[in-house]
């Protein structure tokens, strides 16, 4: 989608359709829905006054013009109750607007800033929101359909904007909204495809790619290298499937040894049986998203490449399936990992934290400033915090906040659960040094705790995505015009580049 950024009235545009807004409860418009207004004659008052729209939250009202202004169609969007308007209601609001104009059959239309007049909400936030909310809610996953749904796709998006001092503003959150965006559903891309294609090769495949387009880095260690480096918790999961498993790892600003590390680290199971505790058949099909969080980290490092972030970005993805053949590893064995700890094994389907074991003793190469992971890794966080939320947990509290200041700003909400040392009595092993799975209570924090272990010598969070992920039944998901109903949310790329932009302007700050 191309996106426009001008100087001009709403009012004047010669265009198929424009946008306006409005807030709940408003007898009278103003401002560019105020000039459009009375460039329509009053129009916009009429079905106000007769009832036929209130402003609520993504509410719609097309009009034709008939000829009175340029642009053929004037839509009117709802922006709920002013008093409870923030960044997230622009976002659904465009959003709700995108699909409202590709039924119309119209491929490209103007918007004035939601939010950016009267709300006072900062216009480049305000401006990103509204890119993010478009691209997001037009996505469309046809990859594997032998022919599309033949709708008209809408192709560009232009901001007027009547302030010529405020266009540098909407331009800029125009770029971050839609390089955002369009990585989002990269991520979504990756966890929709059948586990057949998602393989670990393609996962590595992607990141190759990735790096040639964008100009990263990329290495990919294969299963020879891993077990030169001692990733035996890693290869210990690979072992029971016929795909080998791959060691991804793509850098941003890899030269660039005067700049901040962050390291991100991605779980890439891309099928996850259970292996010998192997799961139940209902529903199995959805493990293919189990990768979600290693497409998260490609389509951060992808984002953050494009908006040309002064940081050194390390993404690592250990990629692997988990399956029950004949050499897989079983309950009762013990795994050496890459940081010379033995792991017991108690559930071979607890292998998430076990790839992401060598993964973040990986990470201490690098000596990161932080290190962040996510991970579809429980059920027990889908039971604790539904699918609203993604739980969090971490070693460094600076950390942890800043996350969750992160997750407040994009809406992709975090919340922090106790990661307290009692809770590792669970995961002691009389065998080894840690065991993998410390039983039902507290599984979602015994896992935290378990993935500590490995975490060292850097501040370190740990994301679970495992409820946040996928949408199936919207009565128990958010209600969001841009979140795809059922399918992948690509939930932690908007978290990230916001946790990233914000270290960047706090460091600038600090100085």
């Amino acid at each position: 989608m191309k996106i426009a950024v001008k100087a001009g009235q709403i009012q004047q545009e010669e265009t198929e359709l424009i946008v306006v807004n409005l807030f709940e409860g408003l007898k009278t418009p103003g401002g560019a829905t105020g000039a459009v207004d009375k460039a329509l004659g009053g129009l916009i008052t009429d079905v106000i006054a007769g009832g036929d729209f209130a402003g609520k939250l993504n509410e719609l009202a097309v009009l034709y013009t008939r000829g009175a202004i340029p642009a053929k169609r004037v839509v009117v969007v709802g922006l709920g109750r002013e008093e409870e308007f923030d960044l997230d209601k622009v976002r659904d609001a465009a959003g709700t607007v995108a699909k409202r104009v590709r039924q119309l059959g119209v491929k490209s239309y103007s918007t004035i800033v939601h939010g950016g007049g009267k709300a006072g909400l900062p216009v480049e936030m305000a401006s990103q929101a509204i890119a993010e909310g478009t691209i997001l809610a037009l996505y469309k996953f046809l990859a594997h359909k032998s022919a599309g749904e033949g709708e008209t796709e809408v192709e560009q998006l232009t901001f007027v904007e009547f302030d010529e001092s405020k266009l540098p503003q909407v331009e800029t959150g125009a770029r971050i909204g839609q390089a955002t965006a369009e990585s989002v559903c990269l991520a979504r891309d990756l966890v929709n495809h059948p586990p057949n294609v998602a393989t670990p090769t393609m996962l590595a495949e992607t990141a190759r790619q990735l790096a040639e387009e964008h100009g990263l880095r990329c290495q990919v260690l294969d299963e020879e290298q891993m077990a030169e480096l001692g990733m035996g918790a890693l290869l210990g999961v690979a072992q029971g499937s016929q795909e080998p498993a791959r060691f991804i790892i793509l850098e941003h600003n890899a030269e660039r040894e005067d700049l901040d590390t962050i390291v991100l680290v991605g779980k890439g199971l891309t099928f996850d049986s259970g292996g010998l505790s192997i799961k139940s058949g209902k529903g199995m099909e959805k493990m293919k998203t189990d990768m979600a969080g290693g497409a998260v980290v490609l389509a951060t490092l992808r984002a953050v490449s494009i908006l040309d972030l002064p940081l050194h970005v390390v993404g690592l993805v250990p990629a692997t399936e988990n399956l029950p053949g004949g050499r897989a590893y079983k309950p009762g064995d013990v795994l050496h990992s890459l940081s010379g700890q033995t792991i017991e094994i108690i559930s071979t389907d607890a292998e998430g934290r076990l790839i992401l074991a060598d993964a973040l003793a990986y990470a201490q190469r690098y000596k990161p400033r932080a290190v962040v992971d996510l991970a579809t890794l429980t059920g027990a966080c889908v039971v604790a915090l539904g699918h609203m939320v993604s739980g969090l947990m971490g070693t460094d509290a600076e950390l942890v906040a800043r996350l969750k200041r992160a997750g407040q700003t994009s809406a992709e909400l975090a919340w922090e659960l106790p990661l307290l040392k009692d809770y590792y009595r669970q995961i002691e092993s009389p065998v080894a040094d840690v065991k993998n799975s410390g039983g039902q209570p507290a599984g979602v924090v015994t896992a935290g705790a378990f993935l500590s272990k490995f975490a060292q010598g850097y501040p370190w969070a740990h994301l679970d995505i495992a409820g946040t992920t996928w949408i199936e039944k919207e009565k128990v998901y958010p209600l969001r015009s841009y979140l795809p109903t059922p399918g992948a949310t690509g939930v932690g790329v908007r978290l990230l580049v916001q946790f990233l932009r914000d270290w960047v302007r706090d460091r600038d700050v600090d100085g």
